[in-house]
C-alpha cells in the first residue's frame, strides 16, 4: 500500500514528524520532490534533527529510504546529512538515490543568489539553495542526471554548452565572474564518487516493492500554497507539491496511492514572501512564534522567523481538496493552550463580497480575513493520549475545523515527540 504525506498550506506543517511516526509501520520512505531548500524537523530518542533531503524515515533500521527522480539532488548536502545523523548515534540507514535524479550544481546556487540580489525589494524570498535555476535547467533540458556521471567524456561536451550559456548571463546580466568548464568537470567527478554507492534505478525497485505489497510512504516538501500550478504564484516553489506528483516524482502508477495524509497546523505559518491572508503581526505574532513548534517557529533550513497567522479554513479546505486528502493530521494543537480566545479565518472579504473558495493570486492580494472566534481551553494538553481526555473547548476547536474543512482529522499532534500523537 502506498501512502502520501503532504502539506495543506505553506509548508512547515509538521510533515516530518508525521512521516517519522508513520514510518514505524512502513517498509520504504520516498522523498519525491523539492530540494534542500526546506527542512523537516524531527524529535525522537536520538535527539532533534532537521532533515533537508533525507526522507524522514531514516531513523528506523527496518526501512529503506529513497531519494527519488523528482528531487533536486544537492549531493554534498545529502552526504553531509548522512554523516551528521551517523555521527549523532543513528545506525547507518539503507539509502537509495535515483540514477534519474538531477543534480543541483554550485552554479545553480550562485545564480539563485545573484537573481535575488538583482531583484532586491522585488525578490521571491528564495532560500538561495539553487532550486529555481535547477528546475529551469531541468525543463530547458540542460540539467545533469546522476546517470550521466557514468560517461564523463560525453558529459564534458554538455558542460561546455551549459557554460557558454551561463557565462553570457554572468557577464551581461549579473556582472559576475565567469564559469570554467574544468572547474565544473572537477565538481562533477567529486559528485560521481560521492553518490556512486547509493545510485540505482529506484523506480524499478519501487515497482517490485509495490507488486510485493510493501508499505510505502511518499514524503512531500512544502504545501499546496507553494505549488507552481495551484499555489500563490509566483511566490511558489519550483516543483509540484501535490500528492498527485508523488507518482511522477517516485516513478509509480498514480492508482497505487491509496491514502493521502494531509498535514495542517492548528494555526498558520509561512516562510518566504507571498500572500498570507490570516497573517498576524507585532506582539501577538511574536508570542505565537515564540511558543510555536519545538523551540519556536523558525525555518528548519534558513533559521528565518516564520510569518504567523490564525488558522485559515479557506486556504486549508482548498489545500486539502487539491491534495486529494483522505486523512488530515492536525499538528501543534498544544501550542494554542495559552489563549483565552482563538480566531479562525472562515472566509475572505474581496471588494465587499464574502468569499469561501480560495481565489487566484490577483484577487488574493485584495482579500481581508473574516474571523469567527472560539473559546480557548487555557491548559496544557501534552501527554494526553485519548481524544476524549482533551478539554471540551479543545475538542470543540478540532470539531469546528473538521466540520468546516470537510475532511476527517484522524491524527492530532499535541507535542514535538514521536509519541505525542492522538489517533481518532
Amino acid at each position: 500500500m502506498v501512502t502520501a504525506v503532504v502539506g495543506a498550506n505553506w509548508g512547515d506543517e509538521g510533515k516530518g514528524k508525521i512521516t517519522d511516526t508513520l514510518a514505524q509501520q512502513a517498509d520504504i520512505i520516498v522523498r519525491f520532490q523539492g530540494g534542500a531548500n526546506a527542512g523537516h524537523t524531527i524529535v525522537n530518542n536520538y535527539g532533534k534533527f532537521s532533515l533537508h533531503t533525507l526522507p524522514s524515515g531514516v531513523f528506523y533500521q527496518h526501512t529503506t529510504s529513497i531519494v527519488a527522480n523528482g528531487v533536486a539532488l544537492n549531493i554534498p548536502k545529502l552526504i553531509g546529512e548522512i554523516d551528521e545523523i551517523i555521527g549523532r548515534g543513528v545506525p547507518k540507514p539503507n539509502i537509495l538515490v535515483s540514477d534519474r535524479a538531477q543534480i543541483v550544481m554550485s552554479y545553480h546556487i550562485l545564480f539563485d543568489k545573484y537573481e535575488e540580489e538583482r531583484l532586491a525589494g522585488r525578490s521571491f524570498g528564495s532560500t538561495k539553495s539553487g532550486i529555481a535555476p535547477f528546475y529551469s535547467d531541468k525543463y530547458a533540458k540542460i540539467g545533469i542526471q546522476v546517470s550521466e556521471l557514468l560517461d564523463m567524456e560525453a558529459l564534458r561536451e554538455k558542460v561546455e554548452n551549459v557554460v557558454l550559456k551561463k557565462n553570457i548571463m554572468l557577464k551581461y546580466l549579473y556582472n559576475k565572474p565567469e564559469l570554467s568548464v574544468d572547474d565544473i568537470m572537477r565538481e562533477l567527478e567529486e559528485y560521481r564518487d560521492m553518490i556512486a554507492p547509493y545510485a540505482c534505478d529506484t523506480a524499478l525497485y519501487l515497482g517490485k516493492a509495490v507488486r510485493e505489497g510493501k508499505r510505502i510512504l511518499l514524503e512531500g516538501q512544502l504545501g499546496t500554497m507553494k505549488d507552481p500550478d495551484h499555489g500563490i504564484y509566483p511566490m511558489v516553489t519550483s516543483s509540484p507539491t501535490v500528492a498527485g506528483y508523488g507518482a511522477v516524482g517516485a516513478g509509480i502508477p498514480p492508482y497505487e496511492i491509496k491514502k493521502i495524509v494531509t498535514v495542517s497546523k492548528a494555526y498558520s505559518s509561512a516562510v518566504g514572501a507571498g500572500e498570507f491572508v490570516s497573517e498576524i503581526f507585532g506582539e501577538e505574532a511574536e508570542e505565537l512564534r515564540r511558543r510555536g513548534g519545538d523551540g519556536g517557529e523558525y525555518g528548519a533550513t534558513t533559521g528565518r522567523p516564520r510569518r504567523m497567522g490564525w488558522y485559515d479554513l479557506v486556504a486549508s479546505r482548498y489545500g486539502c481538496r487539491l491534495q486529494g486528502t483522505t486523512d488530515v493530521a492536525f499538528t501543534v494543537l498544544d501550542v494554542l493552550g495559552y489563549l483565552d480566545e482563538i480566531p479562525v479565518c472562515t472566509a475572505y472579504e474581496i471588494d465587499g463580497e464574502i468569499v469561501t473558495d480560495f481565489p487566484p493570486t490577483v484577487l488574493l492580494k485584495k482579500a481581508k480575513p473574516v474571523y469567527e472566534v472560539l473559546p480557548g481551553w487555557k491548559t496544557e494538553i501534552r501527554g494526553i493520549k485519548r481524544y476524549e481526555d482533551l478539554p471540551e473547548n479543545c475538542r470543540k476547536y478540532v470539531e469546528f475545523i473538521e466540520e468546516r474543512l470537510g475532511y476527517p482529522i484522524t491524527m492530532i499532534s499535541n507535542g514535538p515527540g514521536r509519541e505525542d500523537i492522538i489517533y481518532r
